[in-house]
């Protein structure tokens, strides 16, 4: 007779969660990536603090490390009309939320067209958008002041504006056609065809599937709008002064605290206007794929 040696079967073993192991980062990525966020902390702290410190220094002699005495005559002198700190500030506003609404305008169906269509001569139209990049500023703004000119275009809002689209026009379109080429149009059809005009189409469909790249192209208008100088010079005669027309005469001069004032008032928005995008851009998008939080 034989016996059964094997052992009485267990309890059954508790199911397991699969996990993928994939989505969780590894020790070195966390490591990698808080460097990186420390470096450009640090990049990009240090010169503002320094700004700053500039900006409330009275004196400040070689080898101190700090201001051997304080004071705030540089913020007095900005908040001063006679500065025209305010009116560039304002003015400088004014254009870039102008050029942005133009890029928009004029940018949204050509960065359709190149993105999701093949045409004729599609690669001749892509060079004469990145001519602009291509050719510096200054010459430019030389060829069309003349035509500026006749047209009075010359000292207006419209006039900086327009000449301002010139640069900043081919980063929307870039920024937009790839989000275009990623971009299905089942939805729009469906919509059509349950009997939605073409604004709505564009509310409820379009819209929000672009909004995230068209939240980045609009920064970079923005942002390229905010720091023209040549051309603001140019076309706006020296009479319409935005805030980079009020700076650059400082940057060469020895008032340093001034300079440190008015440089922390030019970079202010452009940084809020960053943080703003980034933190948008937080949400996750069928098109640009999410781009995390700054």
């Amino acid at each position: 007779m034989t016996v059964d040696t094997k052992e009485p079967a267990g309890p059954a073993a508790e199911s397991q969660e699969y996990v993928d192991v994939t989505e969780r980062p590894t020790v070195t990525a966390k490591w990698v990536r808080r460097l990186a966020v420390a470096s450009i902390a640090v990049a990009v702290g240090l010169p503002m603090l320094s700004l700053v410190v500039w900006s409330f220094a009275f004196r400040w002699n070689f080898p101190n490390l700090l201001p051997s005495e304080w004071g705030t005559q540089a913020w007095a002198y900005v908040a001063d009309d006679s500065s025209r700190v305010v009116e560039g500030l304002w003015n400088s506003t004014k254009v870039a939320v102008l050029v942005t609404l133009l890029a928009i305008i004029v940018g949204l169906p050509a960065s359709r067209a190149l993105g999701q269509h093949e045409f004729k001569g599609k690669s001749a139209v892509e060079w004469v958008l990145m001519m602009p990049i291509i050719v510096p500023a200054l010459v430019a703004t030389m060829g069309i002041h003349q035509i500026f000119i006749r047209l009075r275009l010359t000292e207006t809002l419209f006039g900086v504006a327009l000449v301002h689209l010139i640069p900043a026009i081919p980063y929307f379109v870039l920024v937009m056609a790839s989000v275009f080429a990623n971009y299905g149009t089942a939805l729009e059809e469906t919509a059509r065809t349950l009997g939605a005009n073409k604004f709505r189409v564009f509310r409820y469909v379009t819209f929000p599937a672009i909004s995230s790249g068209l939240l980045v192209a609009s920064m970079f208008t923005f942002l390229i709008s905010w720091g023209q100088y040549v051309t603001t010079l140019l076309i706006g005669g020296g009479t319409f002064v935005t805030l980079p027309l009020v700076l650059f005469p400082f940057l060469s001069g020895a008032n340093h605290a001034t300079a440190a004032a008015i440089s922390l008032v030019f970079v202010a928005p452009a940084i809020i206007v960053l943080v703003f995008t980034s933190r948008q851009l937080g949400r996750e998008s069928s098109v640009m794929g999410g781009f995390g939080r700054i």
